[in-house]
């Protein structure tokens, strides 16, 4: 189970309530290295998302709609560890696709068309669709 993020650029229009698209920041699953998605064309690290935080407007929200602030969206991609998956055999990573990653948790393997590269800490650069 896992919680998807989103970046909305800006708010709803005030005159019609015409919501903007949103774009699927990641996902956080327990006892992994948070799904950061980049786009291979201006998202393509954690700095690049957070040039997009700063902006005057915009918005995070989580998957049920809940605002979710820069600090904390941040901290979930970078603050993450987990005691739970201590036991996993090597087969078990294998069968995951996974390695094991920092602070106790499993790292997506790298993988063409997923997993495009690891962070400097508890995150994966993922592209193409997930959730």
């Amino acid at each position: 189970m896992g919680t998807n993020y989103y970046y909305i650029p800006k708010p709803a229009c005030s005159c019609c309530g015409r919501e903007f698209d949103r774009i699927h920041i990641g996902k956080s699953s327990a006892g992994w290295c948070f799904g950061l998605h980049v786009n291979q064309e201006d998202i393509n690290t954690l700095e690049d998302w957070k040039k997009l935080f700063e902006i005057e407007g915009s918005v995070i929200m989580n998957e049920c709609g809940d605002v979710v602030t820069k600090e904390e969206m941040l901290s979930n991609i970078t603050d993450r560890s987990w005691k739970g998956q201590t036991d996993w055999t090597d087969e078990m990573y294998a069968q995951n696709h996974a390695i094991k990653g920092p602070n106790g948790l499993a790292r997506h393997s790298l993988y063409p068309g997923l997993c495009i590269g690891h962070g400097e800490g508890t995150w994966d650069y993922l592209i193409g669709d997930f959730s």
